[in-house]
């Protein structure tokens, strides 16, 4: 049987043991965004699946992978800057929404809607971040 991270054969698999950034909400609802971006971008036109379908999704991405690699530090003061980076990224993202939403691949509707899920991690980041200065 291969067994590979958190999947067999495409099957979940709970494992006992779990990593602190599994833990925290804020890395859980970064995850669900990805999937969230990942279906809406999947509706932009085929001209963009190299532009603005890539760059959106590189930078989702990238908030959950932050939160991921900087709870792996051994400082505070490191651990901040990686969710300083993911708070970076998630600004990003809703630059390029806003972009969509200009080029028409997305209402306003949308935005709005995913902008509250924004601003939900953004404040679950900056109060992670607060947390881990505090420590420093």
């Amino acid at each position: 049987m291969f067994v590979f991270g958190l999947f067999v054969w495409g099957l979940k698999v709970k494992l006992e043991y779990q990593f602190a950034f599994e833990k925290l909400k804020v890395w859980q609802n970064s995850r669900e965004m990805v999937i969230i971006v990942y279906k809406i971008t999947n509706t932009f036109p085929d001209e963009e699946r190299y532009c603005l379908v890539n760059q959106i999704r590189r930078a989702i991405i990238s908030v959950s992978s932050n939160i991921a690699e900087g709870s792996s530090r051994t400082s505070f003061k490191d651990q901040a800057h990686f969710t300083s980076l993911a708070y970076g990224s998630l600004m990003e993202v809703l630059n390029q929404l806003y972009i969509a939403n200009d080029l028409k691949y997305i209402s306003n509707d949308t935005v709005l809607e995913l902008k509250k899920k924004i601003s939900e991690i953004s404040n679950q980041l900056n109060a992670l971040r607060n947390s881990q200065l505090n420590k420093y």
